[in-house]
Formats: structure tokens, sequence, C-alpha cells
């Protein structure tokens, strides 16, 4: 059986992520020694179970954005309570990033922290989602801003999970996956699905474990993201994540060319690798971001996490990709205009 193994760095907090078919049963080697009960976080009518062996509650959260809010932490943690949680138990998140955020958030504000196991279900939520410790909800004013830092115990990405995947969240986790490929430069697609999504794990981890606290290298790992969430919250979600980060991508390349930074072959290469090798952003998907007001994404940009002095963004550039903090946004909004002014996408 295919397995791999990762670890994320971080001292005395350190974790492993464990990449293969069948490693969710593994559950019960990663529970803490301390925990006598559990709590499972997942998703309603999701076709993937994991359980400990331990006393435990089950919660099941509505598929969706609307549930990643701070009235579901509400509701999660009066579950704890009336589970009787302690500190020294665990809490176990099973599904994609929705779920990892919320439970990984639950837990962290729980008697000021309560460990937790990530069981990622997603391929958005294996390469990316359910490692490093970025927990989050949302709130109307922006996605994410309401969240902690606070890192799992252990990551089991059981590849069993992804062969009951829709296309769409198959698509989902391409987008993040081509982020990989720009941040390393790695051919992901030759590769296996277990060795793909241990090497973007990897990939993750060796930042994280630089720039736990994405004080200036993990920002790398937000490219694409600064439209992205902007998208996703002017548009309310028609478009998924992963999906929202393709375009992202692109946006990017165009306004790291409008800066001066890269030329039409760089940009021309991002269609490449995002539109032809990965096959995101379809005809139908553009024509719903096209349809957003430009104004109102550039002020939601903004209220980007990043965003210091001016609108933050990660771009391309001679060196490679870098942390760009102040960009103009009379710049970003012409830019933006532009882009999404193209009837047809093209590079």
């Amino acid at each position: 059986m295919s397995r791999r193994e990762i670890i994320v760095d971080l001292g005395d907090r350190s974790y492993p992520v464990i990449v293969g078919e069948g490693v969710a049963s593994l559950i019960d080697d990663y529970l803490p020694s301390t925990a006598r009960r559990a709590v499972v976080v997942t998703e309603a009518g999701l076709p993937f179970e994991c359980r400990p062996s331990i006393d435990h509650a089950v919660v099941e959260l509505a598929p969706g954005e609307e549930s990643k809010s701070l009235r579901t932490v509400e509701n999660i943690s009066r579950l704890f309570a009336t589970h009787g949680l302690t500190r020294a138990d665990v809490v176990i998140a099973v599904g994609g990033g929705m779920i990892t955020d919320v439970a990984g958030f639950s837990a962290a504000c729980w008697h000021r922290g309560t460990a937790f196991i990530n069981v990622p279900t997603t391929l958005l939520g294996m390469v990316d989602a359910a490692i490093g410790g970025k927990t989050a909800v949302n709130i109307p004013e922006g996605k994410n801003l309401v969240g902690a830092f606070w890192q799992p115990a252990a990551v089991l990405a059981d590849t069993r999970s992804l062969t009951t995947l829709p296309d769409k969240e198959m698509r989902c986790g391409l987008g993040e996956v081509a982020k990989y490929h720009f941040i390393a430069g790695d051919d992901m697609l030759s590769m296996t699905i277990v060795d793909r999504i241990a090497r973007c794990a990897a990939i993750k981890a060796e930042i994280v474990a630089s720039d736990e606290r994405e004080g200036g290298r993990r920002a790398l790992l937000n490219y694409g993201h600064t439209l992205a969430h902007a998208i996703e919250s002017v548009g309310a979600h028609e478009l998924a994540h992963g999906e929202a980060v393709a375009v992202g991508l692109l946006f990017a390349a165009h306004l790291a060319h409008a800066l001066g930074r890269i030329d039409d072959r760089r940009v021309a290469q991002h269609h490449q690798v995002v539109r032809s090798e990965y096959g995101l952003v379809s005809d139908s998907q553009w024509n719903l971001v096209r349809r957003l007001d430009p104004s109102e994404l550039v002020s939601s940009m903004t209220r980007d996490k990043k965003a210091v002095d001016g609108l933050t963004f990660v771009l391309d550039g001679t060196s490679g990709l870098e942390v760009v903090v102040g960009v103009d946004p009379t710049i970003v909004g012409e830019s933006l205009r532009n882009f999404l002014g193209q009837a047809v996408l093209h590079g």
C-alpha cells in the first residue's frame, strides 16, 4: 500500500501528515494520550466516516460556506459542553476545508486550546486547508476574517475519500495544486495521486515551518487568493474556493504584467498551466466572474487579511513570487476592469 509521511517541523508542536489509502483507520494511533472523549465534526451526508474507539459524539454541519460562521462555532461549543469535552480531550475534523476551518477554530477557542486532528476528505483539504494551523470563519464583511493559528496534532489524508468526490470538488483541489505549481515549479500532474498530495503537503510544511504565523514567506501560499476571496464574498460563493483561486492566479499574472514585473510570455504560461494543463476556468465560470462589479471586488480586497498599506498581493516577478505591499488600488481597479472586460479569456 502506497503511503507517505511528511512532518510539519514546529519543534515540540511538530506533527505528521500521513497520506495514503486507508490511513483514516489509524485515527486511534494519533489521539492525544490524555484524551478520554472526542467530538467528531463532519458534514451532513458525507459518504466517508472516521470514528475513534474512545467515547465520542458526532456533530454534522450543513454543507456550504453558510456553515462557516460564528453561530456555528457557538453551536459546536455548546455540544462540546454537553459532551463534557475537556482541554485534555480531542476534536476530530472529518471533511473538506470548511470543516477543518470551523472545527479547528472551535478547538482553538474551547478552553483556550483543545487538541484536534484533521481528516480531510477533499483534494483541496489534503493539499492545503488541513495543514498549517490556519483556522477561521467568515463574517459578512469578508472571508476568513475571524480566526486563529492552531496547529493540529496530526493530519490523516485518506485517498479513499477522493473516489466519492464530484468533479467540481476535484477541480477545487486542482486550483490549489496549480498554485503549488507556481510556487515550486514541479510538474504535479505527472505524479500519482498519493505523491501529488504528499508533494503539495511537503511544500506547505516547509513554508509553514519557516514562517508559522504568516509574517513573511508563508504569504506566498496565498498566491491567487486576494482576488479569489473577493470573488467568493462578492459573488455569494457561486464559485467554489479552488475555482476562484484559478481565476485569481490568472489575474495575479495580468496585474504583475501591468506593473512591469513579468512579460507577455510569462502571462501566457499562467494561462497554459491553469487552463490547458489543469483544465480550470471554464467559459461558464468566467462569465460568472465577469458579471461581478470590479469596484465591489476592489473594495473587498482592501479587507483582505494581508492588506496593511494599500492592497497586498503575491505577485510573480523575474526572481519568482514575492509579497508586494502597497499596490495602488487605482492600478488594481484598472487592471481588473481590463481583465474582466475580456469576453473570451485569453493569455
